[in-house]
């Protein structure tokens, strides 16, 4: 099935515009500025979202949920239930702890893996959803708490990769939507990528 909702995964706020959580929201702005897209607040949803008339005429939904984080699957679900998308069509961006730093990885099963927002997902959502991974980890140093890990910003060191790695996530996040998540997986979760 082809993917018409994409959403970013964060926290609102400008505390948390730089952290490593918030990775799925900066890839999905990312898309919405190559594509020339406007955001716009919905209450309703408690989300903001952003319509994509794509010239193949399908109409794509870029949506980042305004709950925070272990909340996401509320703002998700009730805008999936609206456009009657069954998860299947919905593609889910966020940060990975499993996955080193500057790399990605897609997949559609599996458990929540401690992510909260995964598990907000699956709850308000049910399974079947695409997962587009984006490295974070490992955690540095090792012994740090997960959560103070994951809402702390990234390093310098690490923003520099991310930075470099933008214009390949959203390609990569691009190859997702156009070709569905099979083809994609394919392609993109090859160890042998830059």
């Amino acid at each position: 099935m082809t993917v018409s909702l994409v959403a970013g995964l964060g926290n609102p706020g400008r505390s948390y515009a730089k952290s490593r959580h918030n990775l799925g929201w900066i890839v999905v702005e990312a898309l919405a500025r190559k594509r020339g897209l406007s955001w716009r607040s919905d209450s309703s949803f408690e989300a903001e979202i952003a319509r994509w008339d794509r010239a193949d005429g399908r109409t794509l939904w870029l949506v980042k949920p305004l709950t925070f984080m272990n909340d996401c699957g509320r703002a998700v679900g009730a805008l999936a239930r609206y456009h009657k998308l069954p998860a299947a069509a919905v593609a889910a961006v966020y940060d990975e702890i499993n996955i080193e730093i500057g790399r990605l990885k897609i997949s559609v099963t599996g458990s929540a893996g401690g992510h909260n927002g995964v598990a907000s997902l699956l709850e308000h959502l049910g399974d079947g959803f695409a997962r587009y991974r984006l490295g974070i980890g490992p955690r540095q140093p090792p012994e740090i708490d997960l959560k103070d890990y994951v809402l702390n910003n990234f390093t310098p060191e690490q923003l520099t990769i991310i930075h470099q790695k933008l214009d390949f996530y959203v390609q990569g996040l691009e190859e997702l939507l156009d070709c569905g998540a099979d083809q994609a997986m394919n392609k993109l979760n090859r160890k042998d990528l830059p």
